[in-house]
């Protein structure tokens, strides 16, 4: 149904300039990753890195970043979100430079722990900065979606960057960040507006409760990434440990005068079905990649820069974020298009499970394009839904849970794709690694499903419900 929402005015040029700088940097984190992910036989081959050492540079960075994000979240609420911003930006750019000057397998799993660290407090604090600058309504919703549309190119172009960085040295993968860094620093300097520090009289950091949840997401990440290569005691161990400590984290914050995270938030049926169906989609979305990029490389021995030309295409969500889906969103609203978003992921992974050992590029590409039109449709609208109707106190905690799931489902996806794939290929023939792949693809599959059940109840739910009229104000409010 139709709204009859105004069209939202157009964005000063402080606010261009500090959207400009925002999107800077999720695109900085997006290109980051996804550079470093065709870089790894490189570094493998440079420093004579084992498999398992190689796998914790990976998952250094996924445990920082996944470990400290509702800590670093909160902390924007507390202590300034353009404090934190520039502050966790400046590490970031120190230790990726750090990263590329690593000789040893030790000392570049260090850099990219404290760059995911540095990440977790820099990604909630950023989207905060725009949740907290612009109105609830048309105008935020605007900028969150070319925000969104940003860190999807950021992810894209940072495959075909890092294969041709890592074609002349793979230090480069590390150093190219440090530059990108340098200028995003020097125009938050400019553009993000300062703001007095937030009066949180007795308020304070909730450590008890900061160290509960980091240990619990940081173990049960831990038990997710090893979970295709521990034994299963060891696995089982882990995630109990962190269930333990997730379990002794509700039980400070019942308590707590000033919690880390205010229970109360999570009674939002909208909030909660938001990021769960985040953590669905990431785990699908992640785990398709990671099975897609090594039927390219392993069975059809495809180069890294081919397979990285062969996947750009999902990045036309970076084209269609910030130009069709706004329209889309004041047609049909967020509920919906995130419902089908989820069933065109689905949609997605289907048609690739017959994949054959000698599928033309032609006969991925539905897949591949119709996966890219998914992400369009669902990562902004759920961006907006996980936000809206939080109190401004407690925006940066709202993007550090939605940013947590995010990268909880992407740990998810990415062990449970791999553990299928392992277990269902009996040998090192052509042959079982097909099998394999096929046998892995239904996990991505049977977790859009599901995540598609989410977003379809969140649309009911929505059904009928009066859209909400946006503030008419054209100023952005601080952002601290």
């Amino acid at each position: 149904m139709r709204t009859t929402e105004a069209a939202p005015a157009a964005l000063s040029a402080r606010e261009r300039a500090m959207l400009l700088v925002l999107c800077g940097a999720i695109f900085l984190e997006g290109i980051d990753v996804a550079m470093l992910n065709v870089a790894m036989p490189a570094i493998r081959a440079d420093l004579g890195l084992s498999t398992g050492t190689l796998q914790w540079v990976m998952s250094a960075y996924v445990l920082g970043y996944g470990g400290f994000m509702l800590v670093g979240g909160r902390a924007a609420d507390l202590f300034g979100r353009r404090r934190m911003f520039v502050g966790w930006l400046a590490v970031f750019l120190v230790f990726s430079g750090l990263g590329g000057l690593a000789s040893e397998g030790w000392q570049l799993i260090a850099a990219r722990f404290v760059t995911g660290a540095a990440a977790a407090f820099m990604t909630p604090a950023g989207l905060s900065v725009i949740t907290t600058g612009f109105p609830e309504g048309p105008r935020r919703n605007r900028a969150l979606l070319l925000y969104s549309g940003t860190a999807a190119g950021g992810f894209s172009i940072g495959l075909v960057a890092g294969g041709l960085l890592a074609s002349v040295d793979w230090r480069w993968v590390f150093f190219a960040p440090v530059v990108l860094s340098a200028l995003i620093l020097v125009g938050a300097l400019a553009s993000v507006p300062r703001a007095p520090r937030p009066d949180r009289t007795g308020q304070r950091l909730d450590l008890a409760g900061g160290l509960t949840v980091t240990a619990a997401v940081l173990l049960l990440v831990l038990g997710v990434e090893r979970a295709g290569h521990a034994s299963p005691l060891s696995t089982v161990l882990t995630l109990g440990a962190g269930l333990a400590a997730l379990a002794g984290f509700v039980a400070v914050e019942r308590r707590a005068a000033a919690p880390l995270v205010r229970l109360g938030v999570l009674r939002s049926a909208a909030l909660v079905r938001a990021n769960l169906a985040a953590l669905l989609f990431s785990a699908g979305f992640f785990g398709f990649q990671f099975l897609v990029v090594l039927y390219l490389q392993e069975l059809r021995g495809w180069s890294t820069l081919e397979t990285s030309f062969a996947m750009i295409v999902i990045g036309i969500d970076a084209v269609l974020s910030p130009t069709v889906v706004p329209k889309l969103v004041d047609r049909f609203g967020n509920p919906r298009l995130i419902a089908g978003g989820l069933l065109l992921a689905a949609l997605s992974y289907a048609l690739f499970l017959p994949v054959g050992a000698d599928w033309t590029y032609l006969a991925m590409l539905p897949s591949l394009l119709l996966l890219g039109v998914a992400f369009a449709l669902t990562y902004g609208p759920l961006t907006i839904v996980a936000t809206e109707g939080v109190a401004e106190e407690d925006q940066g905690l709202a993007g550090g849970l939605l940013y947590t799931a995010f990268q909880f489902g992407a740990a998810l996806g990415l062990s449970a794709a791999a553990a299928v794939n392992v277990a269902a290929t009996v040998s090192d023939t052509a042959a079982a690694r097909l099998d394999g792949y096929r046998a892995a693809l239904w996990v991505p599959f049977a977790v859009a499903l599901g995540a598609a059940l989410v977003g379809a109840l969140g649309a009911r739910s929505r059904r009928g419900r009066p859209t909400p009229q946006p503030d008419p104000s054209p100023e952005p409010a601080p952002a601290g």
